[in-house]
């Protein structure tokens, strides 16, 4: 993507005064080079003011600035829907359905279905992208154990599988995160599959599950061990203990149900680190490039 605008909070500001204002920017957006309906690709129009929609000239088809956004048919004000990216998008360590909900006068229910539609949106844009190069791939657990229980693979935490692409230099690029049934051959290489892409090498410890891959992929296993191979899969372990410090500190007491959404914004955050300031735009970008979701949809995920 293309360099974006910094957006400040002076700036947000100063640009986003009015539902009306948001609108204009979603037009904007969606038609950069000028209207063109949706049905019949004709570029002349009016706008139905009493309804916020506009019509084609040619064949009267109505299209909204929303449509197949995770704005579309939300009765939540368009500033108010900006105002909750631009948070969201501003405060690296994430914000709580709690706290947005005060800040923006909105019900938690309402907060929290947007908070979820917004993770929808990240986890949509970063599904574009597969992990390249040397790839260090381990799994991991979240969640607190079950007193007593066992640790490690034999626990009964939601056990996660990460892979973290590194360039030449050896630094950490892309993250990917997923939640998985086991830590079988089958399920890491599914997961190998879908993130990565053919012709990489995947670096792993030496569990006896992660020797699958070395059916699709060059696989490099190490058998870890702290005082002979220190650095081995460091980046990937650093990318773990960062995501379970974001979780852990913004959404306590978060439901595993919904875990996969949580991990899919750390990833999404992480990807984008040294844009800084355009995270507004890029945010609202993935935001208008996705279908919503609804609470029945969320809530009926198992």
């Amino acid at each position: 993507m293309a360099q974006q605008e910094v957006m400040t909070l002076k700036r947000f500001q100063e640009k986003f005064h009015s539902d009306d204002a948001c609108r204009e920017h979603l037009f904007q957006m969606r038609w950069a080079n000028g209207y063109s309906c949706p049905k019949c690709g004709h570029s002349t129009f009016y706008f139905l003011e009493s309804r916020k929609l506009y019509q084609c000239m040619r064949c009267e088809h109505q299209a909204s600035a929303t449509a197949g956004t995770i704005m579309h048919k939300s009765h939540t004000p368009l500033l108010t829907w900006f105002w909750a990216i631009f948070l969201v998008a501003h405060d690296k360590r994430g914000v709580s359905a709690v706290f947005l909900a005060r800040e923006l006068e909105i019900s938690y229910p309402t907060a929290w279905l947007m908070l979820h539609k917004i993770r929808k949106a990240m986890s949509d844009r970063d599904a574009h992208y597969q992990l390249a190069g040397l790839v260090e791939l381990d799994d991991a657990f979240f969640g607190a154990p079950t007193e007593g229980g066992k640790r490690g693979r034999g626990t009964d935490q939601t056990p996660v599988l990460v892979g973290v692409s590194l360039n030449k230099q050896g630094a950490p690029q892309y993250v990917k995160m997923q939640v998985i049934p086991d830590v079988k051959g089958k399920t890491l290489v599914e997961f190998a599959k879908l993130h990565i892409e053919p012709g990489s090498t995947i670096s792993s410890d030496a569990y006896r599950s992660y020797n699958a891959l070395a059916e699709e992929f060059d696989h490099q296993p190490i058998k870890f061990n702290v005082k002979d191979n220190p650095d081995h899969l460091k980046w990937l372990h650093t990318m773990i203990s960062n995501a379970k410090a974001f979780i852990g500190g913004t959404f306590h007491g978060l439901d595993s149900k919904h875990l996969q959404s949580y991990l899919n914004e750390f990833c999404f955050r992480t990807n984008r680190r040294q844009f800084g300031g355009q995270m507004f735009n890029r945010l609202l970008t993935a935001c208008i490039s996705t279908d919503t979701i609804t609470y029945g949809d969320l809530t009926a995920k198992v």
